[in-house]
C-alpha cells in the first residue's frame, strides 16, 4: 500500500517502512508523528484519490532525526557592476520512517468505457 502525503508545502509518495526527509516537525527523536494531508491512497489493485485530502486516511512515522539538511550556497552577481553577494543557507529537517498508512479502503477504479470503434470490431 502506498500514499501520498502533503507537508512542508511538498508532496512525497510513501510506503510502509520508507525513510524520507520532510521540512522540521515537530516531534522528539523516537516519537510518532501523525501526517493527516494525506492526497491519495492506493495498492496494486486500486487508487482512492482525495478531493482534495482523503477523508480518514492518516499515514503515522517514527522520527528518526532532526538535523540540518546539505548547505545550499545561493550567489548573485552582476557583471561590470562590481557587485557580488554569497550566502549560505541550511534548512532544518526532520527525518521520518513510515510505520503504517492507515484509513479509508481504496475503492476499485471504475470500468472503462468501450469506445464505438472498440466495440465495432
Amino acid at each position: 500500500m502506498f500514499a501520498v502525503v502533503k507537508t512542508g508545502g511538498k508532496q512525497y509518495r510513501v510506503q510502509e517502512g520508507d525513510v524520507v526527509r520532510v521540512e522540521k516537525l515537530d516531534g522528539e527523536v523516537g516519537k510518532n508523528v501523525t501526517l493527516d494531508e494525506v492526497l491519495m491512497v492506493g495498492d496494486e489493485k486500486a487508487v482512492k484519490v482525495g478531493e482534495p485530502t482523503v477523508k480518514g486516511a492518516k499515514v503515522t512515522a517514527e522520527v528518526l532525526d532532526q538535523r540540518k539538511d546539505k548547505k545550499i550556497v545561493v550567489f548573485k552577481k552582476k557583471r561590470r557592476h562590481n557587485y557580488r553577494r554569497k550566502k549560505g543557507h541550511r534548512q532544518e529537517i526532520t527525518v521520518l520512517r513510515v510505520t503504517k498508512i492507515a484509513g479509508a479502503a481504496a475503492k476499485k477504479a471504475p470500468a472503462k468505457k468501450k469506445t464505438e470503434e472498440a466495440a465495432a470490431e
